[in-house]
């Protein structure tokens, strides 16, 4: 049997063939005319004539719905409109499974640092958050369900979930409230799950050594289950276990994902999958090492230096179950139905120094001076989510549009414990300390937070085709938002909000490569922070972007640019007041935060062998008081980029960098006074290579910081440091 095939476009299965390149789909129509222009030939006809049977010509062709390289040409982030990246009126990132891939991006956290427009902030060990645009992200979706809001005072290792599982990640910027209800207006991001979406067995196997002992292998199998392939099977698991930079500290992880994928029907695909992930680890820290000695000078400790006692230890386990409903009317319409539940649980048991002003910073010569307080923290959490939508095209004055309605529902429950030993634990010499402090007398556990949060919305939103080269799309959700907490210190405390969210975007293509848009969106935050000075609680936060911008795409969308110019406006803004010896955290609303500047971003192929990612942004931040979350970079710049080499078709090499600008905090737990403690700016370079023995079989190493940069990736009244140098070699198996 002759077979004509165009290359495939996809780089994670080409590696190791003849086109490694998505531009090869370039070739499709030009092959398809030649070969239908050769089979109607009259000497072809002749020839099939003789025959006793025709030959068959099969064509491959790309996949519009499919990640491609560093870039994918369509997305539903934003609108649930399936638009091409283009045609989003917001700043829109994707992270597609090949960059994490290639930059060997193991957990959420190094995928997020890793995003235009992102910045980490890693509070100790274990617990991280991410900022956009000056404000903390915590709209958190899992295909495209909006579910919980990462609270840094009961972590459940959100950060240190696998990306093995992960086909991309969207992170939409600016407010985003259509899609995801309550939220901060920096950013949204959403995790999309792999499928089952190959009919033949395909899969592989990695195994991974790397610094500080770790040793990490993953099984990723896809498999039909029926003859025909219309029901499929895939199983993604792996174990990653190793020690650390920091003194003491280990971890051990072991997850697991299946999903089966059904096509009940021709127009009917079913999806039922199951995710768990068990996190272990010794010797965590929580909190940081001081940022000055009893004198006023400035530390200067090794990295390795750890604040965890020998006896600490964080556990997070989580467990979802999710299905999935896609369904394909005659006319046009879509209905896509999906819901989850979640089963998570901590146990952390902690010691932690403290640095406030009634408590000494160490003494330069003697080390004296940190006390310690301990904490056994245990919590449950438990969230059943569900999102519906239909979605399709009308006519409307002799033009075609395209309409969205669906509804959400949020149920979330947590419960917690805790367990305080009575004293302030005196380590002696800080500065040498080894981690040892004895045994501790643990009293019983005691309630300390039982919250609950129920979010039900209805949306819609349209995408009216005005003109041939302009588009508007208009829509709304309504938001019923309800809370209750009891805690030990505070007693029972509930609100409700209902909140109507409005967006909109124009967009104008200026040509077939280049767009220009404009857009307003809107998102709201209830919060539970009790009024300084009062009794009662802080109003919602309500945020407000406004963005104009432009994007382009060439090679049919197989590279993608956009420059964006945003203005980012938030009211009821919760500024903390610290009060010595108080267990209540209170609260003062800040008025007319505003963070305001401009993003760039190139994303795709650049030529046949060269994939990149190029981010820039910059943005001030104020508000009524002054500067706001000055301890954020105001400027940020990332780089990264493969380059598959010609005359050595087996060898791919890359790297990058990302950078950020100086940042500072007003230190009030300084000793004499408050005092300005400033960061210079620093970048951390990253290099990558990968052998590829045969089509089956690839050796992949990797260099993150490669220059051993010191820096800080969280300072506020205590520092934690960043990742010294890591280098991790991947031995990889396909089929």
């Amino acid at each position: 049997m002759n077979k004509l095939s165009s290359r495939s476009c996809d780089l994670g299965l080409m590696r190791g063939q003849d086109c490694a390149h998505s531009l090869c789909s370039r070739t499709l129509p030009i092959a398809l005319f030649s070969s239908v222009a050769a089979l109607l030939s009259p000497s072809a006809l002749a020839q099939s004539n003789d025959a006793d049977e025709l030959e068959t010509v099969t064509i491959t062709a790309q996949n519009l719905y499919e990640n491609v390289g560093y870039t994918r040409r369509s997305t539903t982030a934003g609108t649930r409109f399936e638009l091409s990246t283009k045609e989003v009126p917001q700043s829109l990132s994707i992270i597609t499974e090949q960059r994490i891939e290639d930059q060997d991006l193991q957990d959420i956290e190094e995928v997020l640092t890793n995003t235009t427009g992102v910045s980490a902030s890693r509070i100790d060990s274990n617990r991280v958050s991410f900022y956009s645009r000056g404000f903390r992200i915590n709209s958190y979706q899992y295909d495209g369900i909006p579910t919980l809001n990462m609270d840094s005072r009961w972590y459940f290792g959100e950060g240190a979930q696998n990306t093995a599982i992960y086909d991309r990640v969207e992170v939409v910027r600016g407010a985003n409230g259509l899609m995801t209800g309550a939220g901060n207006p920096g950013a949204s991001v959403n995790f999309v799950r792999k499928h089952a979406d190959s009919r033949e067995l395909t899969g592989s196997v990695s195994g991974t050594l790397g610094s500080w002992d770790q040793r990490r292998g993953v099984v990723d199998v896809t498999t039909p289950l029926t003859p025909s392939g219309d029901v499929r099977a895939r199983f993604v698991g792996g174990y990653d276990a190793g020690d650390s930079y920091l003194d003491r500290y280990s971890e051990r992880e072991k997850f697991g994902y299946a999903v089966i994928d059904a096509d009940v029907t021709d127009n009917t695909t079913l999806s039922v999958g199951y995710d768990y992930q068990n996190t272990h680890a010794s010797s965590p820290t929580w909190g940081g090492l001081p940022l000055w000695y009893s004198d006023g000078s400035e530390t200067d400790y090794s990295r390795s230096f750890s604040v965890a006692p020998d006896w600490s230890y964080s556990d997070y386990e989580s467990k979802k179950v999710f299905a999935q409903i896609d369904h394909r009317f005659g006319n046009g319409w879509e209905l896509r139905g999906t819901a989850t539940h979640e089963e998570s649980d901590l146990d952390s048991r902690l010691m932690s120094p403290y640095y406030e002003p009634y408590f000494s910073s160490p003494d330069p010569i003697t080390g004296q001076g940190p006390a310690f307080y301990t904490g056994w923290n245990r919590g449950e959490r438990d969230m059943d989510s569900a999102d519906a939508y239909v979605r399709g095209p009308f006519e409307l004055f002799g033009r075609e549009h395209e309409l969205v309605f669906g509804g959400s529902y949020s149920d979330q429950s947590n419960d917690y414990e805790n367990s305080f030993t009575s004293a302030a634990i005196d380590v002696g010499d800080f500065d040498n300390w080894d981690g040892s402090t004895g045994e501790l007398d643990w009293p019983a556990f005691s309630p300390s937070e039982s919250a609950s949060t129920r979010q039900q919305a209805v949306y819609g939103v349209a995408r009216f085709s005005l003109a041939d080269p302009l588009t508007l799309i208009v829509g709304a959700r309504y938001t019923d938002w309800h809370g209750s907490t009891w805690s030990s210190s505070l007693g029972n405390h509930s609100q409700g909000e209902d909140d109507i969210t409005p967006y909109g975007g124009l967009i104008y293509d200026i040509n077939d490569v280049w767009s220009t848009y404009l857009s307003y969106s809107e998102i709201f935050q209830p919060q539970s922070y009790r009024l300084a000075g009062g009794n009662g609680y802080l109003e919602p936060l309500v945020g407000k972007n406004y963005e104009t911008g432009v994007k382009a795409a060439w090679f049919d969308g197989l590279l993608n640019a956009s420059f964006s110019v945003f203005r980012l406006e938030q009211d009821n803004v919760a500024d903390i007041v610290s009060t010595p010896g108080s267990l209540i955290t209170t609260a003062t609303p800040v008025s007319d935060v505003v963070s305001e500047g401009f993003e760039a971003e190139l994303t795709g192929a650049v030529t046949d062998d060269l994939d990149m990612t190029v981010g820039f942004t910059h943005y001030t931040a104020t508000s009524a008081e002054g500067s706001f979350n000055t301890d954020r970079p105001r400027t940020q710049a990332n780089l990264f980029a493969s380059y598959r080499v010609p005359q050595w078709r087996q060898l791919t090499i890359g790297g990058g960098a990302r950078w950020q600008s100086d940042t500072f905090i007003d230190d009030q737990a300084a000793p004499g006074g408050t005092r300005d403690y400033e960061q210079s700016s620093y970048a951390v370079a990253n290099v990558f290579g990968r052998y590829q023995f045969t089509p089956q079989l690839a050796l992949q190493v990797n260099v993150k910081n490669l220059f051993d940069e010191k820096y800080y990736s969280y300072f506020d009244t205590y520092g934690v440091y960043g990742e010294p140098r890591r280098v991790t070699s991947t031995l990889t198996y396909s089929f």
